[in-house]
């Protein structure tokens, strides 16, 4: 691209305006030094990425100011953060090396840098071990500084908010990496805004076609639903206003990610989601009288609409851990509508908008301005304490604990304890302290004795019995849900299992000497494949603790010469299917009842996964399994981000063509109103009017409500969605859905 002067200078005016734009947009008051540190900075970047261009074609300089913008405003933190955002790329992609940095801008910025370098080291590619891994390691720069994190949560939100110009099979897969990672990430650290934002994109790119829909319709029902707000809004202000409460009342739409989720969760169409928006009361008021003028509200609202008692939640008594603040009801408003109505202050705003960094603006004067970054900080890093941890399951905790709920039990001195909705007794022990946890003999729960394995609920007390003589068993890691507690079980059982290995190893020398073979790391590799084992810590373990007898290492001793033989005949090879000649595009109809693969259309053999069940028509993926070959599924399928994120390496690209009229299983879900002759009609509608083969029928009533379960042989889901339209036309069926 050749670039001319004029387009040259009109680039220069377009850098300098986003760069004045930062300094006008910081969350924080900068001085005179920072303003002077964050140009140093800037001047430092422009000149560093100079030559270099976006696969767009803008110069790159316009992304590190983007994502300064986006640490500056949307997070709201400091002249360090803003100079370290736009230094991120300098020490990678430039001359610029490390020590510079530390020589301009000091050790606390360097270290940002250097961390955000080294996340942006590791490997994009792998299967789910090494993404885990690479997930693990990029959480342990939190060892260096929290922002590096933040940073790169900002660093990566610019990318997705500007992929329209990358590669379809890139934009997916950045797309669903989002998913898995970043957005947890943010959700974590109470960048809720943040974390919508990325959600909606990833859709955006996942699934355009469903992302645009809702999108379409949520703009067709905009100003019905204004009108809603506003009609609503106009009830309460009369009442606030009479108390004289400084307040601002906003109409929230729930996201587009939101509202695929609950339908995919609740198998419900776009018009049945009714929390569509909520409405947000902010007020002003001085932090003693916080908690009082929020139930205040509370009690304004409720005088006008009845509240759905089920649905309060009061995170204002107890706070959630990412310091998320608020009173959340559903009443029943105009038109017989529910309604979200959320609560909070100007304080409690900020912070579920800003996440911990918005703690400086309402910092008490004796107080620390980074106490709760800090506090944040040691809570996250206990889970990051057991590096031993397999890195898939350290992943798999590590979301499974940030989505949860929240329950809050008491200790027996009436101390306050927040664990994940589902937590056990025995989570408990090891959340008040890892050795009380190790020792655990029994629990009560509100007096009362209980298993360790008993469900935790909201205002429980509990106390734990503890005993020297006792130790964690593998059985404690099925009644624990906590990530603290699993990885602190599986450090003392390796501990235990190392002493056991150690004494197995001794034991299998002198057992192969008997046999005049000497332990090497050639022979030891033959006895893991011969066990048919993972590692040689799991061979010595079996010897030490006897599940390996004499009389097997004798018979090993017999054949361990033909141990890698046997290795390679078991190595698994993915076969292509007995006609691997390329499909002509004349050959394609809509009939979709046959896959084609990767972009030079090769017909290989496959399975269609379980999980999400596809049939000719939808829109799918292949994955090449370790062991049971190729493997297709939907692109919608709840595997899906995980797969395309984890495995870049193993997806191949699938497209349905014609072939022969072979018949695929489909099951779907029947709910409605019970009629006399409903099933007879039902059946006659599948198997006579439309043709199509019925392998398994359900059927059950209660009260006048029938349901009912029905499997198919269809040839595509032309078909299936024909048979499903005309199934929901029949007097009282209610719901018809594809399982």
């Amino acid at each position: 691209m050749e670039l001319t002067q004029e387009y040259i200078d009109q680039e220069s005016k377009a850098i300098a305006k986003e760069y004045k734009e930062l300094l006008r947009i910081s969350y924080r008051d900068l001085s005179k030094a920072d303003k002077k540190m964050i140009r140093q900075a800037f001047n430092i970047a422009v000149d560093a990425h100079q030559e270099q261009r976006r696969k767009s074609g803008e110069a790159y300089i316009f992304h590190p100011i983007a994502v300064a913008k986006i640490v500056a405003s949307q997070i709201g933190l400091d002249a360090s953060s803003i100079a370290a955002a736009l230094l991120h790329d300098v020490v990678e992609d430039t001359e610029y090396s490390l020590e510079d940095i530390e020589q301009l801008f000091g050790k606390t910025i360097a270290i940002i840098v250097n961390g955000l370098t080294k996340i942006s080291s590791l490997k994009k590619e792998g299967d789910i071990s090494m993404q885990a891994e690479n997930f693990r390691k990029m959480l342990l720069t939190l060892n260096d500084d929290i922002r590096v994190i933040i940073i790169k949560i900002a660093d990566r939100l610019h990318n997705m908010q500007t992929m329209d110009s990358m590669p379809t099979h890139k934009q997916v897969k950045i797309a669903s990496e989002t998913l898995f990672i970043y957005a947890p990430l943010a959700h974590r650290i109470g960048l809720y805004g943040i974390k919508t934002e990325l959600e909606d994109l990833s859709l955006k790119y996942t699934e355009p076609e469903v992302y645009q829909d809702i999108l379409n319709k949520l703009k067709d029902t905009k100003e019905d639903q204004d009108k809603y707000i506003n009609r609503f809004s106009s009830i309460l202000s009369s009442a606030l206003d009479q108390e004289k409460i400084d307040y601002q009342i906003k109409g929230r739409t729930k996201s587009v990610y939101s509202i695929r989720k609950k339908m995919q969760n609740k198998n419900i169409s776009f018009d049945e989601v009714y929390d569509k928006f909520a409405i947000r009361i902010v007020y002003s008021s001085h932090p003693q009288n916080e908690k009082f003028l929020a139930w205040k509200i509370y009690s304004i609202v409720t005088d006008y609409f009845r509240p759905n008692p089920t649905r309060l939640r009061d995170w204002i008594s107890s706070p959630k851990s990412t310091g998320y603040e608020a009173l959340h009801i559903t009443v029943m408003g105009p038109e017989n509508k529910w309604v979200e109505v959320q609560i909070r202050s100007e304080r409690m705003n900020a912070i579920a908008e800003r996440g911990y960094a918005a703690h400086y603006k309402y910092k008490h004067k004796d107080q620390d301005e980074d106490e709760g970054l800090n506090q944040w900080l040691n809570r996250l890093q206990s889970a990051l304490e057991n590096n031993e941890t397999n890195a898939v399951d350290f992943v798999e905790q590590f979301k499974l604990n940030l989505y949860s709920k929240e329950i809050f039990v008491f200790t027996p001195q009436g101390e306050l304890k927040s664990l994940p909705k589902g937590a056990t007794a025995l989570d408990f022990a090891f959340h008040v302290h890892t050795d009380i946890g190790l020792k655990t003999r029994g629990v009560k729960v509100n007096g009362k004795l209980q298993p360790l394995s008993h469900g935790l609920k909201s205002g429980d007390q509990v106390e734990v019995i503890t005993s020297e003589n006792v130790k964690p068993n593998s059985n404690w890691l099925s009644i624990t849900k906590t990530a603290r507690a699993r990885s602190k079980i599986k450090s003392a059982l390796n501990e235990e299992k190392r002493k056991i290995a150690d004494n197995g190893k001794e034991l299998l020398i002198r057992k192969l000497r008997s046999q005049k073979i000497k332990l090497t790391d050639k022979v030891i590799r033959e006895l893991v494949v011969y066990f048919n084992l993972q590692t040689s810590l799991d061979l010595y373990y079996r010897v030490g603790s006897g599940m390996i007898s004499n009389d097997q290492i004798k018979k090993f001793a017999n054949s361990h010469s033909n141990a890698f033989v046997s290795f390679f005949k078991n190595k698994i090879r993915r076969k292509e299917a007995p006609s691997d000649k390329k499909i002509k595009s004349d050959q394609i109809t809509t009939k979709y009842d046959q896959l084609v693969f990767g972009e030079n259309e090769d017909k290989l053999a496959y399975k269609f996964a379980n999980c999400c069940n596809p049939i000719p028509g939808d829109s799918v993926f292949g994955f090449i399994t370790s062991n049971e070959g190729l493997k297709v599924h939907k692109t919608d399928c709840p595997n899906a981000i995980q797969l395309q994120s984890n495995y870049t390496d193993k997806i191949l690209k699938a497209r349905w063509i014609d072939s022969s009229q072979e018949e695929f299983r489909a099951d779907i879900h029947l709910t409605g109103i019970d009629n006399m002759g409903l099933i007879s009609e039902i059946t006659q509608e599948i198997s006579k009017n439309l043709n199509v083969d019925m392998k398994k029928v359900s059927f059950s009533t209660d009260d006048g409500i029938f349901e009912g379960d029905i499997s198919l042989r269809v040839k595509n889901n032309d078909i299936l969605n024909k048979l499903i339209s005309h199934l929901k036309k029949i007097d009282g069926i209610d719901k018809v859905t594809r399982q």
